[in-house]
């Protein structure tokens, strides 16, 4: 299917489902008298269930047989609301792709809205249908903990775009955008978020909407998905800002060793270890911790790669940039007079430094990241 024109764009709807059987006709038929009244006849909606089971796939044949442009493509074999609204674009056929939820939360009537901002705007990268922009409200079942949960989580995002609602479930862009989507790779419900990212959105958009409570089923929202959207934030920081991120990272970990470190000691002296003892172990624990941390979050890719080997390397880098530290802090303070006075400067800039080594080394030797295998 292609546009009949330059004004009157095919528009294809994307809506992800696993178990919405009960919501998708109130929803079909929303939809279509929203989109006939505004006069939008050249659309489609895209069903992609999970493999639900419930009556879905004999519901959107239904909706079909009764004229509704809809279909519905039924996944067995991979599971996931992004990878479903990112198969859904995959095989649309319009010029303009939105994503909505099934539960009735994002408001139909809002449609033609998201499709004029695009079709009257060609530098439009991004449209969100927003829940808080002026105009905008949700639901009064809303308690305060899911309000602050999505706060914390837009808060959390600031660092990808400066949109007010980069959360939301609801949204459109054209399809050369869609097109220009680099190594798409989500996790968890984010969506939207890894598109404006990753198809480098500029011009994002928003549009207020009332942000209603779902009628039937239950919501797919669990601390597992909340875990998987600091996984998925992660991943967005190493692809936008690649090493600087990684050094965040990898200081942060530092940071938690430095505690892990104090703690340790305090326990083994506690336990009447003498000092000289206590410390080195207590030095050993936090390596053994900063290890493990960055092969699990900093350099997350490394961990296919040899435990031991890594191990072993990691201390030693650490050993050597403990060396660095002390050789600058203590260089400093005997060979440049300004540093004679301010010693605690000369040992931060050696923190630094040897912070640096440390990095440089784990990143380019201790988790060196392989090289893909040819086929």
């Amino acid at each position: 299917m292609t546009s009949n024109s330059n004004a009157d764009p095919v528009v294809s709807i994307v809506v992800p489902t696993f178990r919405e059987v009960e919501n998708l006709p109130l929803l079909i038929a929303r939809v279509s008298a929203a989109m006939t009244a505004a006069g939008h006849t050249s659309y489609e909606m895209i069903v992609v269930d999970d493999n639900s089971q419930d009556g879905t796939e004999e519901a959107i044949s239904k909706a079909a047989a009764e004229g509704r442009p809809v279909r519905v493509i039924t996944r067995t074999e991979e599971r996931g609301l992004s990878s479903a609204v990112i198969r859904g674009f995959t095989e649309a056929r319009g010029d303009i792709l939105i994503c909505m939820d099934a539960d009735l939360s994002h408001p139909p009537e809002a449609l033609p809205q998201l499709v004029e901002t695009i079709r009257g705007n060609p530098t439009v990268d991004f449209v969100i249908g927003s829940r808080y922009v002026p105009g905008a409200g949700t639901d009064q079942s809303w308690g305060l903990f899911r309000w602050l949960n999505s706060k914390v989580a837009t808060l959390m995002a600031r660092p990808f775009t400066s949109a007010k609602d980069p959360m939301a479930g609801f949204f459109a862009l054209p399809r050369k955008v869609f097109a220009r989507a680099d190594h798409l790779n989500p996790i968890g419900y984010k969506i939207g978020l890894e598109l404006i990212v990753k198809c480098g959105c500029g011009d994002v958009r928003e549009i207020p909407i009332y942000f209603a409570d779902r009628q039937f089923g239950e919501s797919k929202l669990s601390l597992k998905e909340q875990i998987r959207y600091i996984k998925h934030l992660k991943r967005l920081a190493d692809y936008k800002y690649g090493s600087f991120s990684q050094l965040a990272q990898f200081c942060l970990v530092g940071s938690t060793g430095v505690v892990v470190d104090l703690a340790a000691l305090a326990l083994l002296l506690r336990a009447a270890l003498p000092f000289e003892i206590a410390r080195a172990i207590a030095i050993l624990v936090a390596m053994t911790w900063n290890f493990w941390l960055n092969r699990r979050l900093t350099f997350s890719y490394s961990r296919r790669g040899g435990l031991i080997g890594q191990y072993f390397r990691f201390v030693a880098t650490c050993s050597v940039g403990g060396i660095v530290s002390y050789a600058i802090s203590v260089g400093l303070k005997s060979w440049v007079e300004f540093f004679h006075i301010h010693v605690f400067l000369a040992a931060l800039i050696g923190i630094i430094v040897g912070t640096l080594f440390n990095f440089l080394i784990s990143r380019y030797w201790v988790f060196k990241r392989q090289a893909e295998k040819p086929n």
